[in-house]
């Protein structure tokens, strides 16, 4: 699927953690789903989150597709165990954006496990029964 997205002049940019539950998960899903990027519906707040290898942009699902928030620069090797946080840096480039953060964080994780949930239900195991043959 091939989708557009438009990234206007930065605004701000700071140095946070990202909880190590909310990094990991979304390397997990990611690496289901390479070479594509995941998407990913945050239904809560009608956005979009998109994850690739080098970032995660959010773009406001009811508006035209402009990044509002990027996650850039994720530094895992800097944590001390693999559920610690893991710093990155948080790009701004509207106004709005510079308040979602807290928000979006969380909502974020519930939106990953929402995901992770569809996903696993669709990979659970069958058995294959052989039939009787009639006679």
């Amino acid at each position: 699927m091939q989708e557009t997205f438009y990234r206007s002049r930065e605004l701000r940019r700071e140095t946070r953690l990202l909880g190590g539950a909310t990094y990991n998960l979304s390397r997990v899903l990611l690496g289901r789903r390479r070479p594509d990027p995941l998407f990913v519906p945050i239904r809560s707040m009608l956005y979009l989150a998109v994850v690739d290898d080098l970032e995660i942009v959010f773009v406001d699902g009811a508006g035209p597709r402009h990044i509002q928030m990027a996650w850039q620069m994720f530094r895992p090797g800097r944590r001390s165990s693999l559920d610690a946080p893991v710093p990155f840096e948080v790009v701004y480039y509207t106004t709005e954006s510079l308040l979602l953060l807290p928000r979006i964080q969380s909502e974020f994780l519930r939106a990953l496990a929402q995901l992770k949930n569809r996903d696993d239900r669709g990979r659970e195991s069958a058995d294959i029964v052989p039939l009787a043959k009639r006679r």
